[in-house]
């Protein structure tokens, strides 16, 4: 921080002590800037716990300077106040389901674009706060053995972040004086970072940042952030997001995805077969399963194969050195041969059927779906859940009523510092670890 501040002038307040005293507000839920610098005048604990002497602390404006100082750009936002309106989400047709992409690009356009893009974090206005955050709390979690840099498994998900009831905005034209009523100008935006989107666990529109956070799913830990416009998509919030972990943290290796049915699109499959990434993502019924397989087979919802007499077919094995699945008929035994009527085979062994990933690696997966380990591995995706829970609830995230970027991106680093600081006075033990504990 020692290149923020100038070398001329009043000696400043110590930086540590800004930013103990600011974590100490947000884990004592004090959510006003101004409350807190109150609460430090009157409370000699919390001046002495933030570094301070009591009756000798920082101003309002003390903090805003600091904030400021942790932000790599001159504007608060990430995008010009004027720009046109953008397309509204659509509101879905079923209660619990995700409005449909509004996004330009589809992900099989986007992937390799990001996939070949190399973000530099010194030309993100975040890259003060994101350095923090790595070397004091990151990297410390990593040193407690919390976080596993060389086999990460990630879970993902958006989570929406309000900050407005409406969205605030202004015409800037003269359309309305010449009685244009459906004018298409851009228009000045007071949060132009911000959009509408689609709520779907509440089923409520909503104006704010979609949050999406990757999360070390054994330790319900997070590990990189991105907020976007509300109306953005999971399955684009997560390509973004992921690219952008990748370039800033070169040394993490993911080796797992857990993802849900809003990231079940083929280009996410046919990437995790081209970096040895195991993919744990749950199939999107919208998108159809019940597919044609090898003439007179079809594949199931959870991707096992139905015979034409509509009897699902028994594992019989895999072959993960050929990246395929060995299944067989259910009424196929050894001794008895195959009971079906007719016979699906001449032979006891029964019927057989090979799925291999190369023909859908979307639908075909090592381990399969229907299988336990799938399932164990699956379940720990709700760390994702649990971490946007903490932020959310337990430190109320969306409690700061802040009308920049900057002041959002301020506290949500902050928040997940405090997570970290939470799990290094926990005993940890995998989730993992536990769930096959409670099974065995």
């Amino acid at each position: 921080m020692k290149p923020k501040y100038s070398v001329f002038g009043p000696k400043p307040r110590t930086p540590s002590c800004m930013q103990r005293s600011y974590l100490l507000s947000l884990d004592f839920k004090v959510t006003s800037i101004t409350d807190w610098v109150a609460q430090l005048k009157i409370n000699p604990l919390y001046a002495i716990l933030s570094g301070f002497d009591f009756g000798n602390t920082p101003g309002v404006g003390t903090f805003y300077d600091f904030f400021s100082r942790m932000w790599d750009s001159d504007d608060s936002h990430l995008s010009p106040h004027i720009h046109p309106l953008k397309v509204k989400v659509k509101k879905p047709k079923t209660k619990g389901s995700k409005a449909d992409s509004v996004e330009k690009v589809t992900v099989e356009e986007l992937l390799p674009q990001l996939e070949n893009t190399i973000f530099d974090l010194h030309e993100q206005p975040y890259g003060s706060l994101f350095r923090l955050y790595k070397s004091e709390f990151l990297d410390v979690s990593v040193s407690k053995g919390l976080i596993t840099p060389e086999s990460l498994a990630i879970a993902g998900d958006g989570t929406p972040v309000v900050t407005s009831h409406r969205e605030r905005k202004h015409r800037i034209c003269d359309c309305a004086s010449k009685d244009i009523t459906d004018c298409k100008c851009d228009q000045y935006f007071s949060q132009p970072d911000c959009d509408i989107g689609w709520d779907s666990s509440r089923n409520c529109w909503y104006h704010g940042y979609d949050l999406y956070m990757l999360i070390a799913s054994e330790s319900d830990l997070p590990v990189f952030p991105l907020l976007s416009p509300a109306s953005k998509h999971d399955s684009h919030g997560f390509l973004h997001t992921f690219f952008r972990m990748k370039s800033f943290l070169p040394d993490y290796s993911v080796n797992k995805l857990l993802l849900d049915s809003a990231h079940d699109a083929m280009p996410y499959y046919e990437y995790c077969k081209r970096n040895s990434i195991t993919p744990f993502i749950d199939l999107n019924w919208k998108r159809g399963s019940n597919l044609p397989y090898k003439n007179d087979f079809t594949i199931g919802r959870d991707g096992v194969p139905i015979c034409k007499e509509g009897r699902r077919m028994n594992h019989d094995g895999s072959e993960p050195s050929k990246y395929r699945l060995k299944f067989r008929c259910p009424l196929a035994s050894r001794k008895y041969g195959c009971s079906c009527e007719p016979p699906c085979s001449g032979t006891k062994y029964g019927r057989t059927v090979h799925l291999a990933m190369k023909d859908n690696p979307r639908l075909f997966n090592i381990p399969p779906r229907d299988s336990e380990e799938w399932k164990k591995e699956y379940n720990a995706r709700t760390s994702a859940e649990r971490s946007n829970k903490r932020e959310k609830l337990d430190f109320r995230l969306e409690d700061g009523r802040h009308r920049s970027t900057k002041l959002w991106y301020c506290r949500l680093y902050h928040i997940m510092m405090l997570q970290h600081l939470d799990a290094w006075d926990l005993p940890y033990e995998s989730a993992l670890r536990k769930l096959i504990l409670q099974t065995a």
